[in-house]
């Protein structure tokens, strides 16, 4: 892929020019750039709005929904320094990133949507890097076939006998590089290994390592030649971040950096190291499954997901799929946020990221210019917030 320059989104870690990471300011609501990490607050996980990391990590606000702290505090950090690896390659897209550590630990897949140069394939290959995991990259082609994708048995001269030759799924991170440019038979391919974590040819089922997870990527600007995702396929993504063009002072520090001799082919080069590997990502999965869910919240986000099915312009609402996906992503966020219980205020910061793709409009409502984020937010107005 050609320059990549790190395009900075509105989400849970967006930093200003000189690469602090603002306090939080509240959950913000969904901004125009469209679908992605939109709604996350602003706090440096490991916070609770005052005091450090330290801090933080050994002692959590007392709240009616939970008292506890984030469980494995060292991978917990060890995570969290991924985003400055990243950082050494990508400028910005700390919120990105973020994005995609939520979709590891919550045992999820991501799509990321955004034109070509704004450092979608640069970032995944960045975090690949950083968290010492195995990564394979996928052109996605109109002439792609699923054994191409999955692998396929081939022939043995040597034992007269037929053997099995695995495809690039069969690694940590699986890097689908315009997915929506192949035809729908290879997109399907990825259903059962994104849902079942298995690969299953001439009908013997092959387990995928762990961890797993595909980082997908589109381009929403060409439409001719391309083959869109269907929503079955798009409910197998836990999230779907947009990735903008850069701000200009972002942009600047791009060019500067190349100035500088930078060659986003040779991560090396930067100093990008890895910081963590998959016995963290395991551990921060296992902390993220015992981050407390109270009743009145797992209620919160069940009454979401119904409002969205009554509404007049949606043809599709959230499935029980969507809203325990909303569930699964609202424990991460309170786990990199270092707390070992959900709030409404996690639901509420994960709702687009995590719902908008999973909605679809009805054509009248989108001749009128409707828009699934306001549709989504009409619904979250509806719903009561726990206090």
């Amino acid at each position: 892929m050609s320059e990549d320059p790190g395009a900075q989104a509105p989400g849970p870690f967006a930093t200003s020019p000189q690469g602090q990471s603002p306090r939080q300011s509240g959950p913000q609501g969904p901004g125009p750039q469209g679908p992605g990490p939109q709604g996350f607050g602003t706090r440096e996980p490991g916070t609770q709005g005052h005091g450090t990391e330290e801090e933080s990590s050994s002692t959590a606000p007392a709240s009616r929904f939970g008292s506890a702290r984030a469980a494995a505090p060292e991978a917990l950090r060890a995570l969290l320094a991924v985003r400055g690896e990243v950082a050494k390659a990508v400028v910005g897209q700390d919120a990105a990133v973020t994005s995609v550590l939520i979709g590891l630990v919550a045992g999820g897949h991501i799509l990321l949507e955004g034109v070509p140069g704004v450092a979608k394939t640069l970032l995944v290959r960045s975090l690949a890097a950083a968290l010492s995991v195995e990564t394979k990259r996928v052109q996605f082609t109109p002439d792609l076939m699923p054994g191409d994708l999955t692998g396929s048995l081939v022939f043995d001269s040597r034992t007269s006998d037929f053997t099995f030759r695995a495809g690039p799924v069969f690694t940590n991170l699986l890097l689908a590089d315009e997915i929506n440019r192949t035809p729908p038979k290879t997109q399907a391919a990825l259903l059962e290994a994104m849902e079942e974590r298995q690969v299953s040819v001439d009908g013997v089922p092959r387990p995928l390592p762990e961890p797993f997870m595909v980082a997908a990527t589109q381009n929403p600007v060409e439409y001719e030649g391309t083959y869109p995702l269907p929503e079955a396929q798009l409910d197998r993504f836990l999230l779907k971040i947009l990735l903008p063009l850069p701000p200009r002072e972002d942009e600047i520090h791009v060019l500067a950096r190349h100035a500088g001799g930078f060659d986003p082919r040779h991560l090396d080069t930067v100093g990008v190291r890895a910081v963590a590997g998959s016995a963290d990502v395991a551990a921060g999965a296992a902390a993220v499954r015992r981050v407390e869910v109270h009743g009145e919240i797992a209620a919160y986000i069940v009454d979401i997901a119904r409002a969205t099915r009554t509404s007049p312009s949606l043809s599709l609402g959230v499935s029980p799929r969507g809203a325990t996906a909303l569930m699964a992503t609202s424990r991460a966020w309170a786990w990199l946020n270092g707390r070992g219980y959900v709030t409404p205020d996690d639901v509420k910061a994960l709702a687009h990221a995590t719902l908008a793709h999973r909605l679809s409009l009805r054509p009248e409502a989108e001749l009128e210019g409707v828009s699934v984020h306001a549709v989504l937010d009409t619904a979250l107005a509806s719903v009561p917030v726990p206090r």
